[in-house]
């Protein structure tokens, strides 16, 4: 990161802070995440799907303009995925993903989760923060479900990466631990 950027950063950072998503953020994040959707680079939502689900969300104003939202969905109580992850194009580079992600992670850590993932075309983003790519085979099989609505269901591309916020116990060890045994035995 050049100096320039940085103080990008910081004065993003300084500027907005991310806070959790309440019922009146509902049309701008449908409308930040379906341009993305249009393009092919994520799930399309719906006003159902977000009401269903907007206590998952955080978002990231720039004055009265939402910049950015992401969303921490619990599938295991210790695994989470982060999902739902824009930035409006003006904003990227600027820091704004950064911020929703730290938020993203510290709530996971305060509700005691071990790793968060993500299903991601950016996997150099992730990398930056700490997030390692894994096969998919690695992760929960709940997080599946979302694929089975998804239109490259049958050719996906994305990748999947992981983040362990501390060591593994619980259902996503066990898991994983199955996964590994399955594989060794069909060596």
């Amino acid at each position: 990161m050049t100096e320039t950027s940085a103080v990008t950063v910081s004065a993003v950072a300084a500027a907005s802070t991310v806070r959790k998503a309440t019922i009146r953020d509902i049309k701008p994040i449908l409308s930040l995440i379906n341009a993305y959707a249009a393009q092919g680079l994520m799930l399309p939502r719906t006003e159902f799907d977000m009401s269903e689900n907007i206590r998952d969300f955080s978002v990231f104003y720039k004055g009265e303009n939402l910049a950015g939202c992401g969303a921490l969905h619990f599938y295991t109580p210790t695994t989470a995925e982060i999902r739902s992850l824009a930035v409006a194009p003006e904003g990227t580079g600027c820091g704004i993903g950064r911020a929703i992600v730290g938020a993203l992670e510290q709530e996971a850590r305060d509700n005691d989760i071990e790793a968060v993932f993500a299903f991601t075309y950016v996997t150099e983003f992730f990398a930056r923060l700490g997030f390692q790519e894994v096969e998919r085979g690695e992760l929960p099989l709940k997080a599946w479900k979302d694929c089975l609505r998804c239109p490259k269901f049958q050719n996906c591309d994305e990748i999947a990466v992981l983040k362990r916020l501390k060591a593994l116990s619980g259902p996503f060890a066990t898991e994983r631990a199955t996964l590994i045994q399955l594989r060794e035995h069909s060596v």
